[in-house]
């Protein structure tokens, strides 16, 4: 699958699944996508580093929440038709270009 289609399907889902029947705002999106990093913490903390099923057949874990970071990023992208794999493309190739640890950062 590639980027394009992941935005598509992971918009088509959360279409029918009524996350969009108000409009919903950007704001909100963020701390939703936050709250799956956040969750991802969570798990992570908790060395809950493999995909395990709960009750029901619900798959839990950090890889899980890893992949609900990309589909609500994905779910707005769609929603606002920005191209991710554009983006990325032209933000990976600007950092290809910059120094070693730029800005001084130590993390």
């Amino acid at each position: 699958m590639d980027i394009k289609q992941l935005q598509q399907e992971a918009h088509q889902n959360a279409l029918l699944k009524g996350w969009w029947d108000e409009e919903r705002s950007i704001p909100e999106l963020l701390i939703l996508i936050h709250s799956e990093v956040s969750e991802a913490l969570e798990d992570y903390r908790n060395n809950k580093m493999f995909v395990f099923f709960e009750e029901g057949g619900e798959p839990t874990g950090f890889p899980v929440e890893l992949a609900d970071i990309i589909i609500r990023i994905a779910d707005l992208a769609e929603k606002m038709n920005i191209d991710l794999a554009e983006v990325i493309k032209t933000k990976m190739e600007h950092n290809k270009k910059r120094s070693y640890r730029h800005g001084g950062k130590l993390i």
